[in-house]
């Protein structure tokens, strides 16, 4: 029991561990791993019990899942609590109950939202017709196929990807997306990719779901400072990159018998810099490089006082070659926070 609480204060002595734990769960996510995404999401609460974000990635990892019931206690749990944009939670939670066909409930709640004038202008539009829409499932007993059909149309008439800076609209285009054929928005997607604006977190998950789609057409993507041109189908999964499993081998090599702990910590940083990364490779090419950098800065976490000189030496990579690595992943990590 001792042991276990040492490791477990271990854990929660690493700086930003909750939004580490947050990411990773987005990862997997998206990479449609719903019981791992559910299982660091949890620890995400555990850690962090108000954070929105996390009750947004539990509903839609439960809901993706199958466990519809769990994620309906959990938007509920989010409207009683007031966490999140509520019209937004509102929306998520109607979504729900329409995959339960509680048409119904949604009636009354959408109702109650109009008398007490709840629904921002921009709004009334969408919940009127998602109102009308339930009013005739309810009449009608429509089949759930065409309830479906009918939901992915009232969801997303057109994507507006420039228009949603706000991460979790980001996640929700994103889940919705991956349910349906993106071909009908693929101008729309290739502008947000080809453009310098747009965050990289949201580019990656749109290049994968490109990827599972199996898009065969060349598209153009700028993140990052980096600009190449690829072809979705043909990328790699996040885990599959060459590099990563090159980096993530060094280092395990190094620290996974003396310091486990700040292995995992360590790996958990690279792969969410790497899904930030996704699909470019960027210098400088050897992975001696890039493990040497990030023990360095995960160290200088915890108040080491080794010299980046040390870690060189440990990895057999130049000074030159490691700061390089070094520089661009401190540039990540500026702008990886404010997606979570």
């Amino acid at each position: 029991m001792k042991k276990q609480d040492s490791e477990k204060d271990n854990i929660v002595l690493f700086p930003g561990l909750e939004q580490r734990l947050l990411e990773k769960g987005l990862e997997y996510l998206h990479e449609k791993k719903y019981r791992q995404a559910i299982d660091y999401l949890e620890q995400a609460r555990d850690l962090d019990p108000d954070n929105s974000e996390v009750y947004i990635g539990l509903v839609l990892a439960n809901f993706e899942s199958g466990h519809t019931q769990e994620a309906k206690r959990l938007a509920a749990e989010m409207l009683k609590e007031g966490l999140g944009e509520y019209i937004q939670v509102m929306d998520l939670y109607i979504m729900i109950m329409v995959q339960l066909n509680e048409y119904k409930e949604i009636i009354a709640t959408i109702e109650a939202l109009l008398e007490e004038k709840e629904i921002p202008v921009d709004k009334y539009e969408h919940f009127s017709k998602m109102l009308q829409f339930s009013r005739n499932m309810a009449e009608n007993h429509t089949d759930t196929s065409s309830t479906e059909a009918n939901v992915a149309e009232s969801k997303i008439e057109r994507l507006s990807l420039f228009a949603y800076q706000d991460p979790k609209d980001q996640m929700l285009i994103a889940a919705r997306l991956a349910k349906e054929n993106v071909r009908p928005y693929i101008h729309e997607i290739k502008l947000y990719l080809s453009s310098k604006d747009g965050h990289p977190f949201q580019k990656s998950m749109l290049l994968n779901i490109l990827r599972e789609q199996e898009y065969d057409r060349e598209v153009e993507v700028e993140k990052l400072g980096m600009k190449g041109e690829f072809i979705p189908a043909t990328l790699p999964e996040i885990h599959e990159i060459k590099k990563l499993q090159e980096i993530s081998s060094l280092l395990e090599s190094q620290l996974e018998s003396d310091d486990p702990v700040l292995y995992e910590n360590i790996k958990s940083l690279l792969e969410r810099n790497f899904f930030l990364m996704y699909p470019f490779d960027p210098q400088p090419e050897g992975a001696s490089a890039w493990a040497a950098a990030y023990q360095y800065l995960a160290e200088a976490y915890y108040g080491l006082n080794g010299t980046l000189d040390d870690y060189c030496e440990k990895y057999e990579v130049s000074a030159e070659e490691t700061t390089a690595a070094l520089d661009f992943i401190k540039k990540i990590e500026e702008i990886s926070y404010p997606i979570i």
